[in-house]
């Protein structure tokens, strides 16, 4: 295979194009807005006196000297460090790290502020879920009120998990003008096998598990700092995040407590120290992150079969680069991204393993010797081509090596001529009750198409009741509505997860439909979720009754009610039966849950990006395929790309 193919595969560059052509204005705006907050230099020059003593008051006499000028770069340090949290205790001692690296160089750093940093693996099933998808928001805006200062040259972004990176990636395009480096704390070594996890869960849920059991099952499985060893929306964003060149190559899967990591904290400071405009090597973030950069995302996501979240997440992203992502272009990446990986819950490794087989540089390497990927300036040297390395301690010293060329594991990674399948893990529904999205990787075929009766609530809760009750059909699709952001902030259904794959283990034929989200760990049965329009907003998830055949068919992208299509169109939206929640802060987001867009539009609730006409989200998307047809349909290489 050349190592340099002569162009990018032709239907990743149809997705490119469309998403630059559909977003040429937005990003006209976006990148004269940057350019033009930037032209007079760096902002920590234009402070007042008063302003710019404020500014160092509490730094020592060193820092403070430094500080006076605007000749020496001063890192903004934006982090969602806390205790409470595996993935992100490790933080706590970072902001030392990288000020002490500043100094050394000459330089000055400061922490320009804390984020929130809630953990979806606590709020499950909780009330606090309900806040969960609405704190990216928070994170971001509390992003924009740490950079406001003017007081720094670039700025390193401390977070890890669900909603954290998106948020801090939107809060950064917001300041595009500073450079950005993004720096994770590594996933916790091994516990107990996820699928032995799993299954104990599954036992719990027939009532055949103590939670003694249980907890101790959990608890042998998250056991220490770092992130959650599942390949779900936390470990995905690092990889999302490499794959846009915004964090230094090969640090997403390096363990807390390794001196490689430390070694990598220092790096990442002493990098962003190189990149801003003081220096000859200027990068800023908002130049960065361009259409190639999203595709590249999306394209990692689908090869390692990463988490659903990122289709509303990334969405977001790209609008806040001023650009349009839809769920069209994701779906058309994952026809063409063949899948590469098998990380649980797509398989039983998890992440530490997956790293030891190669990981993200041999996933890479592969993309972009295939033209999966585009190449393209990154915060270091040499591109994307730079992320096949893999980074190493020498003699104490950090360097980097050429990544492995054949996969130590294939059991977990593979080439792209010897794929795990053809396409990627996502695909997109459609059909008369909306569009919707499905994880298929970690789906086997013969679970991927159903045909069954709904079983309709409007209380996740309500499902386990009626299975306590025997109430259940043989064979059913669970419908769970008025679970989207204007409902209740769009939760995810993980705690559902036990009980359906519990009742597909005994043979029964099930699969969920909703409009809620699912978490980025799940898998193994068939869901239909993100489905939009939501009930709450008059979609037609809401006409469902308890009876009606539904049709979900992954491989074909079908997702449709059988119903005779005059009763159809005559019925009403039913009224939601949830019982009202108690509040738990739940009424300080009812201005986020009245303002949030849909699903496919990134289910915002905040302005970002620049200002947009009327009628920006639409756009001919039949045209736009029927467009770029024979790109679209343009066979997958897995020999010479």
């Amino acid at each position: 295979m050349s190592p340099h193919p002569a162009s990018i595969h032709p239907a990743i560059e149809a997705v490119t194009e469309r998403i630059r052509r559909r977003s040429a204005n937005l990003r006209g705006a976006y990148l004269q807005g940057i350019d033009s907050a930037w032209r007079d230099g760096p902002h920590r020059g234009r402070l007042g006196c008063g302003n710019l003593a404020h500014g160092f008051a509490a730094c020592g006499p060193t820092d403070k000297q430094r500080l006076r000028g605007d000749a020496t770069p001063n890192l903004g340090i934006v982090t969602a460090y806390n205790d409470m949290l595996s993935a992100h205790q490790p933080f706590e001692h970072y902001p030392q790290l990288i000020r002490d690296t500043a100094r050394a160089l000459g330089a000055t750093a400061q922490v320009a502020g804390g984020v929130p940093a809630m953990c979806d693996g606590v709020t499950q099933g909780r009330p606090g879920m309900e806040l969960s998808l609405f704190s990216r928001d928070v994170i971001a805006q509390a992003t924009a009120v740490s950079l406001s200062h003017d007081m720094f040259d670039a700025a390193l972004y401390l977070g890890v998990c669900d909603k954290i990176v998106p948020g801090l990636l939107i809060g950064a395009l917001a300041f595009g003008p500073l450079p950005a480096v993004f720096v994770p704390a590594g996933p916790m070594t091994p516990g107990i096998p996820n699928k032995q996890k799993a299954e104990v869960r599954e036992r719990y849920a027939a009532g055949q598990a103590t939670r003694e059991e249980l907890l101790e099952s959990e608890s042998a499985s998250y056991h220490s700092a770092g992130t959650c060893t599942f390949y779900g929306t936390a470990n995905s964003n690092q990889v999302l995040l490499e794959a846009m060149g915004l964090q230094l190559p090969g640090t997403s899967f390096v363990n807390p407590e390794q001196p490689l990591r430390e070694a990598l904290t220092r790096a990442s400071a002493e990098r962003a120290l190189r990149i801003t405009a003081l220096g000859e090597d200027y990068r800023p973030v908002g130049h960065l992150v361009d259409e190639r950069a999203i595709v590249n995302a999306i394209a990692a996501l689908m090869a390692t079969g990463g988490s659903t979240n990122h289709t509303i997440h990334w969405v977001a992203v790209a609008r806040a680069a001023g650009l349009v992502l839809t769920w069209d272009d994701i779906d058309q990446i994952s026809r063409t991204v063949p899948l590469l990986a098998r990380v649980y819950p797509n398989g039983d490794a998890d992440v530490n393993r997956f790293a030891a087989a190669g990981g993200t540089a041999f996933v890479f390497r592969e993309l972009l010797d295939a033209g999966l990927m585009h190449d393209l300036p990154t915060i270091v040297p040499g591109g994307m081509r730079a992320f096949c390395d893999e980074p190493r301690l020498h003699d104490g010293k950090l360097d980097y090596a050429p990544g492995i060329a054949h996969s130590a594991d294939p059991d977990v990674v593979r080439p792209v001529a010897q794929p795990f399948e053809a396409q990627g893990g996502l695909r997109l529904l459609r059909g008369n009750l909306g569009r919707s999205l499905i994880k298929i990787s970690a789906v086997k075929p013969e679970h991927r198409s159903i045909e069954a009766p709904a079983v309709v609530v409007d209380d996740p809760r309500a499902l386990n009741k009626l299975h306590a009750a025997g109430a259940l059909p043989q064979d059913f699709v669970a419908v769970v509505r008025y679970q989207g952001p204007r409902a209740n902030g769009m939760p995810e259904l993980h705690s559902l997860a036990p009980l359906l794959g519990l009742l597909q283990n005994q043979g029964r034929r099930v699969a969920l439909v909703t409009d809620g989200r699912l978490s980025g760990a799940s898998g193994k049965f068939p869901a239909a979720i993100h489905l939009t329009p939501e009930a709450s907003s008059g979609g037609p998830i809401g006409k469902l009754r308890e009876g009606d055949l539904i049709r979900l068919d992954a491989e074909a992208g079908v997702l449709e009610a059988l119903v005779d299509a005059g009763e159809w169109a005559q019925r009403g939206i039913a009224s939601n039966t949830a019982p009202a929640p108690f509040d738990l802060g739940r009424n300080l987001f009812a201005f986020n849950r009245r303002m949030v867009a849909p699903a496919d539009q990134g289910a915002l609730s905040i302005s970002c990006g620049p200002p947009s006409p009327e009628g920006d989200w639409e756009y001919d998307a039949e045209y736009e395929l029927g467009h770029d047809a024979d790109a679209a349909k343009a066979p997958h290489e897995t020999t010479d790309a």
